[in-house]
């Protein structure tokens, strides 16, 4: 300040009044930096952890009694950090680390003058409120003797400080101003990465206007970003301007400059932790704030599912401006949104379902293209082999036509149970009207479990004598089996067979059929041997030994077997 104006009113009291919420101004303990590693160590997912201090800067280091210029200063190891200005601000009574062990007299040449003795006690004033001894606290010190421009750059650090890329920062400074009945200084500091200076400000900050409390004559506070920043670069450096072109007032001084790793915190858990295959878990993702609860937009993550698990429903969120996206029956999911002010904490949930038993783990490596979070800890879930349902069936014959319809023939049926058991039923003959006549028929369904708990679904039906069609279609026997296997891992093995003795087809003679060999008899029907359908979503296998269509619309089963073992819950087969 102009030596003109040294004889300034205090400030009043309303410029003593604490700021409201959301101002810059904040108390001491209402923004904790806890020095540390950049990313937050994953935790009790839905509780915010402090910020952690990427650089700090007291202005302490090699420093005594003896004032030097900040331009002249070098930090603390490892970064050694050093310092510019613009010269309007190394000229004037500006610049200086000044501290109140300093000794009485103005340095030569500084152009402090009588100012010296407040440039000091600016300094012990920031010393007090920062909870340090105001008689040694040094700070750096601006009492403007000229006007020295707006938008001047008052400090700012040489080396690049290594953070890590894409992460959410905002600053923290300690700043004192004296003579708030003049013109006030406006503050603001930016982030800077190779070549773009990011504003980490909306407003400037003004101590005179917006004081954490008045020490004496001097209005004093921490200050923070009023929005953090989500800062691309992997290295940056500070800058701090002031856009008061006055040196009519403008005089402060500023100390316990940090850069504040705000970045949210990603949690991954299952529930429950242990399901049978056929059910369903939740993947839950928790995005957890940092201490300050400032606003943090633009955060996103791509997690990829274990390899075996796949997405079984919906996704759902609670997070604002949020896409998540999982389509169904797939591996990956993708979510962005914003924390709003405030918000200790959102969520994104995907429902996932396993084909097979085994525990599955969802890790850091796991979520990619990670923007503006960190990384999670391990989350794990476990599906174990369900309690299969039996379903068997087996029947000599059946007959669907427009004028004549022959119900299953000695039907034999464990189905839709979980409770084992077995069915069996023998005719000597029958007769299909118009169509032909079947001999002896046996069939059996069984439900069994093993000693080793697993499960085993069975079916066969064996018909003798068959002759349909006139005799186009005979066979001294023919047995059609289906089988469905429980395995250890949760999956189903299916069997399916047919034993033929002397069968003819318009008079060829088929033995050992593979699966769905179809023989056209022209101008009367279609003839498919050893027919084996899938059902039940590949849990087993219905087996018609032989199926004949006509062209007349009549359609004749002989020997039919089905086995399926089925997830509790799900349609029982009807094939």
């Amino acid at each position: 300040m102009r030596r003109s104006h040294a004889r300034g009113h205090a400030p009043g009291p309303s410029h003593r009044a604490v700021a409201a919420l959301g101002a810059l101004v904040l108390s001491a303990a209402a923004l904790t930096a806890q020095p540390g590693a950049a990313a937050a160590a994953p935790g009790d997912p839905g509780v915010p952890a402090p910020p952690k201090t990427v650089f700090a800067e007291d202005f302490e280091h090699d420093q005594g009694a003896t004032p030097i210029l900040v331009s002249d200063y070098t930090g603390a190891a490892p970064v050694h950090q050093t310092y510019t200005a613009d010269p309007a601000w190394l000229t004037h009574c500006n610049g200086w680390i000044a501290s109140q062990q300093n000794p009485a007299v103005a340095p030569v040449d500084s152009g402090c003058g009588n100012a010296w003795a407040t440039v000091k006690q600016m300094a012990g004033a920031l010393g007090q409120w920062a909870g340090e001894d105001p008689a040694t606290n040094h700070a750096v010190t601006a009492y403007t003797g000229d006007d020295p421009g707006s938008g001047r750059t008052q400090l700012e650090s040489n080396f690049s400080i290594d953070i890590g890329p894409k992460r959410f920062l905002a600053f923290s400074v300690d700043v004192a101003e004296t003579n708030c009945f003049a013109n006030h200084a406006k503050l603001g500091f930016y982030l800077l990465d190779a070549v773009t200076a990011v504003p980490a400000f909306t407003t400037p900050i003004e101590p005179c206007a917006r004081p954490g409390t008045t020490i004496g004559s001097v209005a004093v506070g921490t200050y923070t970003s009023d929005g953090p920043v989500l800062f691309d670069g992997g290295a940056l450096r500070l800058r701090l301007v002031n856009f008061q072109a006055s040196g009519t007032g403008n005089d402060a001084a500023f100390d316990n400059v940090r850069i504040l790793d705000v970045t949210p915190r990603l949690d991954v858990s299952y529930s429950p932790d242990s399901a049978r295959v056929g059910e369903t878990a939740a993947l839950k993702f928790t995005i957890t704030n940092t201490g300050e609860l400032a606003v943090k937009k633009g955060w996103s993550f791509k997690g990829s599912l274990p390899s075996g698990l796949t997405v079984a429903g919906t996704p759902s969120t609670d997070c604002a401006d949020a896409t998540v996206t999982a389509p169904q029956g797939g591996g990956q999911v993708t979510v962005t949104g914003t924390l709003p002010a405030g918000a200790a904490s959102c969520s994104a949930t995907v429902t996932v379902a396993a084909a097979h038993t085994g525990t599955y783990r969802t890790c850091a490596a796991d979520v990619t293209d990670r923007t503006g979070i960190d990384p999670p800890d391990c989350a794990e879930v476990t599906f174990t082999r369900p309690v299969l349902v039996f379903d068997a069936h087996a029947h000599g014959g059946r007959v669907s036509a427009p004028l004549v319809t022959v119900a299953p023939l000695v039907p034999s049926d464990v189905t839709c149970t979980d409770a084992p058991g077995s069915d069996d039923g023998t005719l000597l003959q029958a007769t299909l009207p118009g169509l032909g006549s079947l001999g002896a028929i046996a069939t059996k369904a069984a439900g069994a479990v093993g000693d080793d708990g697993l499960r085993t679904a069975s079916a066969s039906a064996k018909t003798a004598g068959v002759n349909l069609l006139g005799g186009l279609v005979t066979a001294e026997e023919i047995t059609a089996k289906a089988e469905a296997r429980d395995g250890e891992s949760g999956q189903v093995d299916v069997d399916g067979s047919v034993r033929i003795t002397n069968l003819k087809v318009g008079g060829v003679s088929i033995a050992d059929p593979k699966p769905n060999l179809t023989i056209n008899l022209p101008l009367v029907a279609k003839v498919v041997i050893n027919e084996q359908v899938p059902i039940a979503g590949g849990a087993g296998v219905a087996v018609n030994a032989i199926h004949v269509r006509t062209l007349a619309g009549v359609d004749i089963v002989v020997s039919h077997a089905r086995a399926a073992l089925t997830v509790p819950g799900t349609p029982c087969p009807s094939a």
